[in-house]
């Protein structure tokens, strides 16, 4: 297909060749013209047009011999032809189309209906085109594969194990940072066991134990199901790593297993997508009669993470203090709460509205740990007047 696409005109009328040039070069197209049949047929020979506009009464080779000459020639490939003619007789047009011509118009033409039947033949020969560019790299790819058959069988294994290392990647890992870690080539060194400082986040809902006892299991897994894939798609936006869901608990790693900037601040922010995401999906469990609420608790600090498991199955996780810490603030987080640790709080402090808590007793740690509540983000004019 040429660019613009090429018309050949064939009419013995020179007015007919002048409206037909000047109707159709208007829209952008390339047009050479032919006063009779063999000069036709040799332009048609010479230029390859993309389309031919051919006149049915001319001298010396009517537009009916043209046409066949132009189908028993291979050199021209598929070339769409509308016939012209100003006879109404329909032998003429009935034997132009069964001689190959691929529509005709009837002289004097409208130049919408000129227009339209030309742009409907270049698409069809555009697509013709296309078929047989993709026939011609068919062939040879398939030429490519059987150099390459004696290879094949190991770059199919190859490829298996990439997709199923992929695969077990993206269980806990989003898919921005499973991307970078496979292409790194050295996935197995980053899961392995190591100590590095992270950010948790972890959430649940509020009343999800009442819920499950009242409810139906269908609508539990309706209402869990609803509930992940929201978070999911914030987990994968923040490019924070799931370590384990287990029913409305969720726990999160921001920093890890690739190291990112202001992992505190990330984590935060996702949760107060989190809040407003599950506060619009309650107010919808709620007109269903559920009541649910949602919490969240964030801690910062060291932890040992890396993969567990056994042959058929591993899992990636983190072990340590700052896990426990973020689970328990989350317990003590009412619906529509985010508690903060106090160090991980210093970490974003202006960035965000809080108000500190009393200190909390906590299950498992032997003093009161101290937080705050996250309110929201700290609007610019007040960033600006503290500093």
């Amino acid at each position: 297909m040429h660019n613009p696409p090429r018309i050949l005109a064939v009419d013995d009328v020179a007015e007919n060749l002048e409206i037909v040039f000047v109707r159709l070069q208007a829209h952008g197209y390339e047009i050479i013209t032919a006063a009779d049949g063999e000069e036709g047929l040799a332009r048609a020979r010479e230029q390859k047009p993309d389309l031919i506009l051919l006149d049915i009464m001319m001298p010396k080779l009517d537009g009916i011999s043209v046409l066949k000459e132009l189908k028993h020639d291979e050199s021209l490939g598929f070339i769409p032809v509308i016939l012209l003619t100003a006879k109404a007789d329909r032998a003429d047009v009935v034997a132009g189309l069964d001689a190959g011509a691929d529509d005709y118009l009837t002289k004097p033409f409208d130049q919408s209906a000129l227009v339209a039947r030309v742009r409907s033949m270049l698409r069809i020969k555009a697509l013709h085109d296309l078929v047989q560019d993709q026939a011609e790299k068919l062939a040879e790819q398939t030429k490519e594969l059987a150099a390459f058959n004696a290879t094949l069988e190991a770059r199919v294994s190859e490829q298996v194990g990439e997709i199923q290392r992929m695969s077990r990647l993206k269980r806990f890992l989003s898919p921005q940072i499973a991307d970078v870690v496979a292409a790194s080539g050295d996935a197995q060194s980053l899961l392995e066991s190591h100590r590095r400082e992270v950010t948790v986040l972890f959430c649940d809902l509020r009343g999800f134990t009442a819920f499950t006892e009242t409810a139906e299991p269908e609508e539990v897994m309706r209402v869990l199901n609803d509930y992940h894939e929201a978070l999911g798609e914030l987990i994968d936006r923040y490019e924070a790593t799931l370590e384990r869901f287990a029913g409305d608990g969720m726990l999160i790693l921001f920093n890890d297993p690739l190291p990112c900037d202001k992992h505190t601040e990330r984590a935060v922010r996702m949760a107060l997508d989190m809040q407003a995401t599950i506060k619009a999906r309650a107010s919808v469990w709620r007109k269903r009669g559920h009541e649910l609420g949602f919490g969240i608790g964030i801690a910062l600090g060291f932890a040992t993470l890396g993969r567990i498991g056994f042959s058929r199955r591993f899992d990636y996780s983190a072990v340590g203090s700052v896990t426990n810490l973020a689970s328990r603030l989350c317990d003590e987080a009412k619906s529509g709460q985010i508690i903060i640790q106090t160090r991980a709080f210093h970490a974003v402090e202006g960035l965000f509205e809080a108000r500190e808590l009393e200190p909390m007793t906590l299950k498992g740690f032997r003093r009161p740990v101290e937080a705050f509540e996250i309110l929201g983000a700290m609007k610019q004019e007040e960033k600006s007047a503290e500093a």
